[in-house]
């Protein structure tokens, strides 16, 4: 029988497809014999999450209206369902894996990668087929080949499986019974929002919300230095004595006590110069280069996920999704191999300092299931070069030149320390001058960088003149995150928790979420409009500073929680954890969640009755009565006048698509919205559309 590959999604199936003869069929592909595959195989694929949990009115009726008294909401058995528009592409995977005896996992090779092809598998009903796991790092066609000669068997894929479906139904647990709690509890004190809920993301804004705090508290206060300009035979420098007074008394005594006045006559009392050098940077990680390129060109976490997936696909980087910041001695060597043609591509040619693999770099021991992210065998073309879309190209050229710093030099330099006498007073100063570049090469500096002030030849003993003056400071509060310091922000959000123990926990699991999931939480809490970032900088909204005064002291707010669940995961991914007992922990909680929010409510000093949040109340006249208000209640837009026979209502979301209070208030008042991106019809397929209203039912235009 032909064996059935399923990858995660088309283009994953089309790179495989490439590594072999095939002929596209419908909704699959059929590969011709080969000698990997004598009797030939069938490829195909899902549309990502091709099956998903059901909703809760599918177990009981009570749980689809929103009620504090339907709370808890726990199932006894989780049942699964096809994602709507996607049973068509589920129907042709099921009827090809019932056909065969051998079914190869070919998705992502990650915890959520295992989830997509189990959640699919066992919705099809089969069994007894043997599975098999294909675990490559790169799509170029010599590794997929060698990948499916080199199959492994599914024990580690089903604990990856049994990790993500416990993650998958403790977030909807979390989501659906803390969403609803805190919205309806909310909803009794005047405001009509939905509160979303996240085991995650709920724990990462409230740590934007203590920035901020942090921001708003700050009150700053004025600091006293004394500093010299000294002018030298060969030129001019600056100097602080090491004094940094709360009061400017203190500085005017000490400069009283030295008799120094404005100018005065100093010396050069001693020179000190060392070399020294900085290594090449570390490889990329997926987070390590989110932050790089946020700081370089302000991209989006999530953009900069969507672009090198593009370029995973395109072969020209390993697999993103990597928390690795190592390669193994395989991917050193064809590196070291191609040294000079990598370096073609960016027009920077250097002299190879070493092709000896060093620790730094090339760590097998620190590779679990992906090494960094490196650029691939394949030299690109300078066609293929060219036709890279800019942010393309500047994240290949990122990943092509922090690869290619591995085999420069060191960045040397001479630091020259200098102690400067005035009258018995100690002014110091520090140089710095560049020996050689090194690596730093590679990496031109930013327009916008400036230059340190080089120090001026100068000699022991050497007399200058000083003038001396008291200079005033002020303390500056914490800066506000950019976008791509909240990946790193989460990542080591340990160093923000006091408790010793879970601050190791945290350590040891990297902080909130996952490589792969950080970017995704970020855009989630900004649909959920609890932060806004303008101009790269993020703040936390109206509404998110709600749910965070809400959420305070609860331990929604704790990061350590989230971490401790994490830690046990990863037990359940090595066989050492049971998602039976991981549950149940949950089960408790969310009970624990019940019986206390209500009080904690009233004790952390919310008012019986809170402001409506400002353009969030009322958006436009109903377009059916003319007489109610179009609001939003309970997961969707509804006229005031509901009660009093009014049925006008909107969806929040259509076709996939969440829509806006301001689409809405197109609606009512122009009758139709402009265009809206981001549709996703039944298939699968994104689209555009205008929506328009027709005898209060919505319609689209294309």
């Amino acid at each position: 029988m032909k064996p059935v590959i399923v990858a995660e999604k088309p283009s994953q199936a089309k790179a495989y497809a490439e590594a072999f003869k095939t002929t596209k069929r419908d909704g699959y592909m059929e590969v011709a014999p080969d000698p990997i595959f004598p009797e030939g195989a069938y490829i195909t694929w899902g549309i990502g999450h091709l099956v998903e949990l059901k909703e809760p009115k599918a177990y009981d009726p009570k749980w689809n209206r929103w009620s504090l008294a339907a709370l808890p909401i726990l199932p006894e058995r989780y049942q699964f369902q096809i994602a709507r528009g996607k049973a068509q592409q589920f129907g042709v995977i099921k009827k090809l894996i019932q056909q065969t005896d051998t079914v190869i996992n070919a998705c992502d090779v990650d915890r959520e990668g295992s989830n997509i092809f189990y959640s699919i598998y066992y919705h099809t009903g089969a069994k007894g087929k043997t599975i098999r796991r294909l675990w490559i790092n790169s799509l170029e066609v010599d590794e997929v080949r060698k990948g499916f000669q080199q199959l492994r068997d599914n024990r580690q894929d089903l604990l990856l499986y049994q990790e993500a479906k416990a993650r998958q139904i403790s977030d909807w647990l979390v989501g659906m019974n803390g969403s609803r709690l805190y919205s309806l509890l909310l909803q009794e004190k005047g405001i009509r929002e939905v509160f979303a809920i996240g085991r995650v993301q709920t724990p990462t804004v409230f740590l934007i919300y203590q920035r901020e705090k942090e921001i708003e508290a700050f009150v700053p206060e004025p600091f006293y230095e004394i500093e010299g300009i000294f002018k030298a035979e060969k030129g001019k420098y600056k100097g602080k004595a090491k004094i940094k007074a709360k009061e400017r008394q203190e500085a005017e005594a000490l400069l009283l006590k030295h008799q120094i006045g404005g100018t005065e006559d100093g010396v050069v009392k001693q020179l000190k110069t060392t070399e020294k050098r900085i290594q090449p940077p570390l490889l990329h990680s997926l987070s390590t280069l989110q932050a790089a390129a946020n700081r370089k060109w302000k991209y989006s976490p999530a953009k900069v996920l969507s672009v090198m997936q593009g370029l995973y696909e395109k072969k020209l980087v390993s697999y993103p999704r990597t928390d690795a910041q190592h390669i193994t001695p395989a991917e050193f060597s064809y590196l070291a191999n191609q040294v000079e043609a990598y370096q073609k591509l960016i027009g920077a040619e250097f002299p190879v300092a070493s092709r000896t693999p060093k620790k730094r770099f090339v760590d097998s021991a620190k590779v679990q299931e992906h090494y960094a992210i490196i650029p691939t065998k394949s030299i690109p073309t300078a066609r293929k070069l060219e036709g890279l879309a800019k942010d393309e190209r500047n994240l290949y050229e990122e990943v092509l030149r922090t690869s290619l710093a591995m085999f420069h030099r060191d960045y040397r330099y001479a630091e020259t320390k200098v102690t400067t006498d005035v009258k018995g007073l100690d002014f110091f100063t520090t140089g710095k001058t560049d020996l050689e570049q090194g690596w730093k090469e590679l990496f031109p500096p930013a327009k916008e960088a400036k230059a340190e002030p080089s120090l001026p030849e100068l000699r022991e003993q050497e007399p200058v003149k000083a003038k001396v003056d008291i200079k005033e400071g002020m303390t500056t509060p914490p800066k506000p995150y950019t976008e791509g310091q909240l990946i790193a922000m989460m990542k080591t959000c340990g160093k923000l928790v006091e408790d010793a123990e879970d601050t190791e926990i945290l350590k040891e699991i990297e902080g909130l979420g996952t490589e792969a999931t950080r970017s995704g939480i970020i855009e989630t809490i900004k649909r959920h409009e609890y932060i806004q970032v303008k101009k790269n900088i993020v703040s936390i909204t109206d509404k998110g500073r709600i749910l965070c005064q809400s959420i305070e002291g609860n331990l929604l707010s704790s990061p350590s929680m989230t971490a401790k669940w994490e830690t046990y995961l990863k037990k359940i991914g090595k066989g050492e954890g049971s998602a039976e007992v991981f549950l149940a922990t949950i089960a408790k909680f969310i009970q624990k969640l019940l019986d206390e929010v209500p009080n904690q409510m009233e004790t952390n000093g919310l008012p019986e009755k809170m402001p409506a949040l400002e353009g969030k109340d009322e958006i436009a006249v109903c377009p059916r009565c003319k007489k109610g208000k179009i609001v939003f209640r309970r997961g969707s837009f509804n006229c005031t006048e509901y009660d009093n026979g009014c049925k006008q209502s909107f969806p929040a979301i259509f076709a996939k698509k969440r829509l806006t209070a301001k689409q809405i208030e197109y609606l009512c008042t122009k009758g139709k919205t402009p265009v809206i991106k981001g549709f996703v019809s039944k298939n699968g397929k994104k689209f555009s559309a205008r929506l328009v209203l027709e005898e209060g039912k919505l319609k689209m235009e294309f």
